[in-house]
């Protein structure tokens, strides 16, 4: 991606994600007053003065800690620093200048990236505090002062990152990337896959489970497409969210979900389908996402000749509902057979995008009808006059009819198994709607 990139880096608590979420126009960041919520690099899209960039809020940076996950941390933001065009170095007012503050000064002019200094929490107008101009002795020019809770000064600091923007013009943003989420239960690899794609430590790893507490987008580009990766925070069964965090990190998946064109559901194959992989796979069964189910960790499986056949009926079992989802073994520990997940994403999510012209459905619902005779009730028979499709993504099948309370739930599962049969559309949801004589249309 061309665009310009702008990384927000400071201490664990100064302000960054609520400037993150005030400068992108939405809660995509978490916010809480607990340092260190904000754990992996979360991005978000910005334009100012005509200028589109992308906008990066990272975890605290704790100069010296025996925290493993503040260790990650600060790796991560290393990470942003290093890819950042412009660097945005939050301090707190209310805090005042800290030697932490000034370590985190060193690390940054050692990346000889350009930085713009902002001091937070500047929440008054008028005169300024007097303790702004200590944060002179940074040696990082003159502070910008702002207010990540009402806006006051944005717009002075993001003058003064657009003015660091390279000239040439940035390539127009593709419309043809793939928005990919990966879910599933906590601990089941998702962010090994995504780094295991990636090629880098792009996802904070751990066994501590929980680790992924935001969405995290990733834009990753091959020979097959190009992609964004969203490796979401695990979802738990209700009774165990107990922080306020967790419950964000749940509405978070929820919402990456929503705007995926393709969801990977992640199984554990030393656990197999759990009762929380069930529900997870039916948020996105019902969001009308097309599907692919990724059984991950099959390494560690002790493997004979029908043990992929087992676990194959196994899913198809417990997923009753989501039997159109291709099923792929793979192990991101060792990457076995993730280069085919691309081509399998791709193949899925165009046959969402399938179009099939009311002719051909016509007749596949002509010779259905042939074949099993549409169900009677008290000597009325059900009659369906025709079928045309109004909807991709997924695909969406207006069936009209004499009387709706006649077509039975078996013979529209009876009507879209035909049209699988014939049309494919594997990996994908069907929806079906039902109308009969009198109906207003919607």
């Amino acid at each position: 991606m061309s665009k310009p990139i702008v990384a927000i880096v400071g201490r664990p608590n100064v302000g960054k994600s609520m400037l993150f979420n005030k400068l992108i126009g939405q809660r995509l960041s978490i916010v809480e007053d607990t340092p260190g919520v904000t754990r992996d690099r979360i991005y978000g899209e910005c334009e100012w003065c005509g200028r589109k960039f992308t906008l990066v809020d990272t975890g605290g940076i704790e100069p010296r800690t025996d925290s493993q996950i503040l260790t990650f941390m600060r790796e991560q933001a290393q990470i942003a620093i290093e890819n950042a065009t412009v660097i945005i170095f939050l301090t707190d007012i209310k805090t005042g200048l800290t030697a932490s503050d000034q370590e985190v000064a060193n690390m940054l002019l050692r990346s000889r990236k350009p930085i713009v200094l902002a001091v937070n929490k500047m929440d008054s107008v008028g005169a300024p505090n007097p303790d702004y101009y200590e944060f002179y002795n940074l040696g990082l020019g003159d502070p910008v002062a702002v207010s990540a809770v009402h806006g006051h000064g944005t717009g002075d600091l993001l003058d003064a990152c657009v003015a660091y923007f390279p000239d040439e013009e940035e390539a127009e943003e593709e419309s043809d990337v793939l928005k990919v989420a990966i879910i599933g239960k906590p601990n089941v690899g998702k962010s090994s896959l995504t780094n295991r794609i990636l090629g880098q430590e792009r996802v904070i790893v751990s066994n501590v489970a929980g680790t992924t507490r935001d969405a995290i987008d990733s834009y990753f580009e091959n020979e097959t497409g190009k992609y964004v990766f969203i490796d979401t925070a695990g979802m738990r069964k209700k009774s165990r969210i107990e922080e306020n965090i967790e419950k964000y990190s749940v509405l978070r998946a929820t919402m990456a979900i929503d705007r995926a064109d393709v969801c990977l559901i992640m199984i554990d194959a030393t656990e197999g389908v759990t009762e929380q992989d069930t529900k997870v796979a039916g948020l996105a069964h019902e969001a009308g996402k097309a599907c692919i189910i990724v059984v991950n960790k099959w390494d560690l499986v002790e493997k004979d000749g029908k043990t992929m056949d087992k676990m194959r009926e196994d899913i198809r079992r417990d997923l009753s509902y989501m039997t159109y989802a291709p099923i792929l073994f793979i192990s991101a520990a060792t990457g076995q057979r993730v280069p085919r997940l691309f081509e399998l994403i791709n193949y899925v999510h165009s046959q969402a995008c399938t179009r099939i012209t009311t002719g051909m459905l016509n007749n596949v619902l002509e010779d259905a009808q042939t074949r099993v005779q549409p169900p009677t009730d008290k000597g009325k028979r059900l009659k369906i006059y025709y079928m045309t499709q109004v909807g991709v993504c997924p695909p969406h099948f207006v069936i009209f009819c004499n009387d709706r309370q006649l077509f039975h739930f078996s013979y529209q599962r009876y009507i879209e198994n035909c049209i699988r049969n014939v049309f494919g559309l594997e990996g994908t949801p069907i929806i079906l709607s039902i109308r009969q004589k009198g109906d207003k249309e919607e």
